[in-house]
């Protein structure tokens, strides 16, 4: 019987391991997505701006 609760044991690890680095690939993957969106809303922000000729974000600087 010991063998049989190591074998169910080891292939439970094996699933959390293999959790483990879906979860580290997903984060990785969201925080690429996370500093493009923020680049492209920096882009839109400054086209905005630059177009309105007005401070949105309240930097003191327009563009």
């Amino acid at each position: 019987m010991g063998i049989f609760w190591d074998l169910l044991q080891q292939d439970e690890l094996e699933k959390q391991q293999k959790q483990a680095n879906s979860m580290e690939e997903r984060v990785e993957f969201l925080e690429k997505e996370l500093k493009h969106t923020r680049a492209l809303l920096k882009k839109t922000l400054v086209a905005l701006e630059t177009h309105l000729q007005k401070d949105i974000d309240g930097d003191g600087v327009t563009g």
